[in-house]
C-alpha cells in the first residue's frame, strides 16, 4: 500500500461525494460539498472516516440537498463524519475549536460551487494568520497535553501512529504551522516521513481489518513483510525512527515558535539577526547555535562538540544545518581526544539542552562521528517492561538525571561518561554489563581519560546495577552482603560514583524503578558499604614538591613563568607567602576571563608556590603580573567585577572531610564551574585570617571540585567552630551573599 493506493481511494471517494451532490439536486452557486481534515488532504486510509462539510452562502438555503445528499454516502457502507454550515458559521467554529481550525487549513472542493470553497479557504487561512499569535499557545499546550498522555511514537511499547508525539498528528500540526507564515519547517524531510508514516497506517488498517492506528506487538512481522524489511526488529527501527524525526522537527519547530513569540515586535521583522560568540566558532542568533565568519570546520575537530555543548549548556537549538556542516567537514578526532574535546563532551552531558541537541546529532549523523558504537543501541527495546523509553533514549535520560547529581560526587566528569556508556552493552548476547566493560574502557580510552579513570569508568559500568539488585534481593543486615559490594567497588570514590549512576539510571528508566522504597534501600546499602570502605577519599597529600625558590622571590618580589602547552598554557607563580595571596591570583585570571582548568597551591617554607593550568595558549608573563599587580595595589577589585552566582545553578556543596589530615582542615567544595570560584573562595577564608597550605583544583566538566586544606595563619589546624566558620563563608560567598567587607584580603 502506497501513496498511489491512496490517491485512488481518494479519486473514488470524491467520484462517490461528486454524484450524491448532484442526485440530491446541489446547484453550482452558493452552495459546496467540500473535504477537511485528512480527506481535505487526499489521506484516506484503507477505514479511514469521510469528513465533508455542506457549506453555503449566508441567503443560499441549501434545502432538500442538506438532507438528501448524506444517503448515497451512507449506503456504500463509508463512515461519514458530516455537517451543514453557513460560511460565517465555519469562522466561528474555527474560532470555538483549535482542532477544528486545524481542520480547515486543509479545504479540498468536491462539488458544487468552486468559488465558495476558494472564498472558504482563503477566509480560513486569512483567519488562521491573523490569529496565529494569539493561538500558537494553546495549541502549544494542547500538544503537550496529548504528548504526556499518549507518549512517543519511537519509545512506546504500543505505539500510535496518530496521536503519539511524532505521529500522524504531528505532522499535521506542523504543516498548519508553516501556513502561519511565522515559521518554517523542512518541507521535504517532514513529507518524506509522513508520507512514509502513512504507508505503515495503511498498512496497519489493512492487517487489522478496521480503523485503528495502534501496533499492537503481534503485528511487527507482518508489517515487516508489508515494508519489504527482513524482520520485525527492522520494522520497529523503520517506524520509531519515522517517529523520532518528526519528533525532532516537532520539538525544533515549537522551540523557534517560542522563541517567535517572546521576541518584541521590533525584533521580529529584522532582516539581519544578531550573532553573539559564545565559544571560538561559535555563536548565538535567535536562540539558536550556528558557526560564526571565522569557523573553520576543517581544520578544528573540536569545533562540533564545541558548537553542541554551547547549545546544551544555554539550553538553545543547535541548528541543523549548523550541525549537518560540522558532521561533514570536521575533521575526525585525534586519537586520544584532546582535553578541550573531553572537556565539551561532559558539559554537553550536563547541559540543561541535551535531549534536543542530541537529537539533533542523530539527526545530522554526528553522534556515529563522535560515537560509532551508538549503532549498537539506537532505537534498541528494552526487554524490561519497567524501561518507558528505547535503550538509547534511555541513556540520554540518564545523563540528564546523572547531571542533577554532579555535585554529590568527586569525579563528574566520570560520572558522566559513565551515564553515556552504562548501556553500550546491550544487544550483546552475553550479559550487557559484562559486555560493556570492555567497550566502556576503549571508548573512554580514546577519549583521552587518565589509566585510573579508564578503570573507574569500566567498573562504573560493569557494576551499575551492584546496589539496585543487592539491595532489593540480599539481607542488608548479612555482614557477606556488604563484602560483596565493598570488594567490587574497592574505594568510596567509586561507591559515591556508583550511587548516583544507581540513582539516575532508576529515575531515567521510570518513576516505580525509583520509588521510596528502592531509594530507600540503596542508601541504607550505599550507607553501610562505606562504613565498611576505608574512611575518606583518595584526597592530595598536603606537601606537593620542592621547586626552587628564584632569587628575587627570596628578595621579596614575585616570580611568573608561562609555559605554552599543545592546547593552553602553565603559569607556575612563586611569591612570599601571605594571606590571600591565593584569592589575588585567583581573582586575577577571573577578571581576564581566562579559564583555569586546574591549579596546584602549596606552601614551601616561607614562600606560597601555584601552578595554574590554563585554557589561553598565547598567555604572557609580564600581562599576568601586571594585571596581578593592579589588584595588589588596590587598583582593581574583583569582587565588584564578577558576576553574582545564577539562581538556576545547583547549590554549591562545601564540606569539611575531618579525618583526611592531622596537619591540617581539609575543605572540599563543588560549584558550578564559572569566572571566580576559587577567588570567592580564597577570599571568604582571608577575610577570616585562615591561611590556604595547599590546594587541588579542578574543572571537571561543568563543576569545578576544589579541594582546600586549611591552618590558621600562625599554623595549626581549625577547630571545630572556626571550620564551620570557615565553610559557611565559603557556601555564602558562592551562594552570593558576599563575605564580610571588613578585611580585604592580602592587606
Amino acid at each position: 500500500m502506497t501513496a498511489q493506493d491512496r490517491a485512488q481511494r481518494t479519486v473514488d471517494a470524491d467520484a462517490l461525494c461528486a454524484k450524491a451532490y448532484e442526485a440530491a439536486g446541489g446547484g453550482e452557486v452558493g452552495c459546496a460539498l467540500i473535504a477537511v481534515g485528512g480527506y481535505g488532504r487526499a489521506e484516506l486510509a484503507p477505514h479511514s472516516d469521510l469528513d465533508v462539510v455542506l457549506v453555503h452562502d449566508d441567503d443560499v438555503d441549501p434545502g432538500e440537498v442538506a438532507a438528501q445528499v448524506w444517503y448515497p454516502l451512507w449506503d456504500s457502507g463509508l463512515t461519514i463524519d458530516h455537517s451543514v454550515r453557513r460560511l460565517d458559521e465555519m469562522v466561528a467554529a474555527a474560532d470555538a475549536d483549535l482542532k477544528v481550525a486545524l481542520g480547515l487549513v486543509d479545504i479540498r472542493h468536491l462539488a458544487g460551487d468552486p468559488n465558495l470553497t476558494l472564498r472558504l479557504r482563503t477566509t480560513m487561512l486569512a483567519h488562521w494568520r491573523q490569529q496565529a499569535r494569539e493561538r500558537l499557545p494553546a495549541l502549544r499546550e494542547l500538544v503537550r497535553a496529548r504528548h504526556e498522555l499518549m507518549g512517543e511514537l519511537a519509545h512506546r511499547s504500543v505505539p500510535d501512529l496518530k496521536e503519539s508525539e511524532g505521529g500522524l498528528r504531528d505532522a499535521t500540526v506542523l504543516k498548519a504551522l508553516t501556513a502561519t507564515w511565522l515559521v518554517d519547517v523542512p518541507h521535504i524531510e517532514l513529507e518524506q516521513s509522513r508520507q512514509a508514516l502513512l504507508d505503515v497506517r495503511d498498512l496497519v488498517q489493512g492487517a487489522a481489518g478496521r480503523s485503528t492506528d495502534r501496533i499492537n506487538p503481534e503485528m511487527w512481522s507482518e508489517l515487516a513483510t508489508g515494508l519489504g524489511l527482513p524482520d520485525a526488529r527492522s520494522a520497529q527501527v523503520h517506524v520509531r525512527t519515522l517517529g523520532r524525526r518528526i519528533t525532532h522537527l516537532s520539538r525544533l519547530t515549537w522551540r523557534r515558535v517560542e522563541d517567535y513569540l517572546k521576541r518584541p515586535v521590533s525584533a521580529r521583522t529584522a532582516r539581519r539577526p544578531q550573532l553573539v560568540p559564545v565559544a571560538p566558532g561559535v555563536a548565538l542568533s535567535r536562540h539558536e547555535i550556528v558557526l560564526d565568519a571565522k569557523a573553520r570546520p576543517s581544520e578544528d575537530p573540536v569545533l562540533l562538540l564545541r558548537a553542541a555543548a554551547a547549545a546544551s549548556e544555554l539550553d538553545v537549538v543547535l541548528a541543523p544545518p549548523t550541525a549537518a556542516r560540522l558532521a561533514r567537514e570536521t575533521p575526525p578526532m585525534p586519537d586520544p581526544w584532546p582535553t578541550e574535546a573531553r572537556q565539551q563532551l561532559v558539559r554537553m552531558l550536563a547541559g540543561k539542552g541535551l535531549l534536543h541537541v542530541w537529537e539533533t546529532l542523530e539527526e545530522t549523523g554526528a553522534v556515529n562521528r563522535l560515537l560509532p558504537e551508538w549503532e549498537r543501541i539506537r532505537l534498541l527495546p528494552h526487554a524490561s517492561a519497567i524501561h518507558r523509553f528505547t535503550v538509547d533514549r534511555h541513556v540520554v535520560e540518564t545523563c540528564r538525571e546523572a547531571a542533577s547529581l554532579i555535585r554529590h560526587v568527586g569525579r563528574p566528569d566520570v560520572l558522566m561518561v559513565a551515564a553515556l556508556l552504562h548501556d553500550i552493552g546491550k544487544g550483546s548476547l552475553t550479559e550487557h554489563s559484562v559486555a560493556g566493560e570492555p567497550l566502556a574502557r576503549e571508548i573512554a580510552t580514546r577519549m583521552g581519560f587518565e589509566p585510573s579513570a579508564v578503570e573507574l569508568i569500566a567498573r562504573l559500568v560493569r557494576w551499575h546495577l551492584l546496589l539496585s539488585e543487592t539491595a532489593t534481593t540480599r539481607d542488608p543486615d548479612d555482614p557477606a552482603t556488604v563484602e560483596r559490594v565493598a570488594s567490587r567497588i574497592g574505594s568510596t570514590e567509586a561507591l559515591s560514583l556508583l550511587t548516583a549512576l544507581t540513582e539516575a539510571d532508576a529515575k531515567a528508566a521510570s518513576a516505580q524503578a525509583w520509588s521510596a522504597w528502592r531509594s530507600g534501600l540503596v542508601r541504607d546499602l550505599s550507607r553501610r558499604v562505606r562504613a565498611a570502605l576505608d574512611s575518606g577519599t583518595n584526597l592530595p597529600p598536603v606537601v606537593m614538591e620542592e621547586v626552587e625558590i628564584p632569587r628575587e622571590v627570596r628578595n621579596g618580589e614575585i616570580s611568573v613563568h608561562v609555559e605554552h602547552t599543545a592546547d593552553g598554557s602553565r603559569v607556575t607563580v612563586v611569591a612570599p607567602d601571605r594571606v590571600g595571596l591565593l584569592a589575588d591570583f585567583a581573582g586575577m585570571f577571573a577578571l581576564q576571563r581566562i579559564a583555569v582548568r586546574a591549579a596546584r597551591i602549596w606552601a614551601q617554607d616561607s614562600f606560597g608556590v601555584s601552578i595554574w593550568e590554563v585554557a589561553d595558549p598565547q598567555l604572557d608573563a609580564g600581562f599576568v603580573k601586571d594585571k596581578y599587580d593592579a589588584i595588589v595595589d588596590g587598583r582593581v577589585d574583583p569582587a565588584t567585577r564578577l558576576r553574582p552566582a545564577d539562581a538556576s545553578e545547583l547549590a554549591p556543596i562545601v564540606e569539611v572531610r575531618a579525618d583526611a589530615s592531622d596537619l591540617a582542615t581539609v575543605l572540599e567544595v563543588r560549584a558550578a564551574d564559572r569566572p571566580g570560584v576559587v577567588y570567592l573562595v580564597c577570599a571568604a577564608l582571608a577575610h577570616l585570617d585562615v591561611a590556604v597550605r595547599s590546594a587541588h583544583v579542578d574543572t571537571l566538566g561543568p563543576q569545578a571540585v576544589d579541594v582546600f586544606y586549611l591552618q590558621e595563619a600562625g599554623a595549626g589546624v581549625l577547630s571545630e567552630t572556626r571550620a564551620a566558620d570557615a565553610a559557611h563563608a565559603v557556601r555564602a560567598a558562592l551562594s552570593g551573599q558576599g563575605v564580610d567587607q571588613g578585611r580585604t584580603p592580602g592587606r
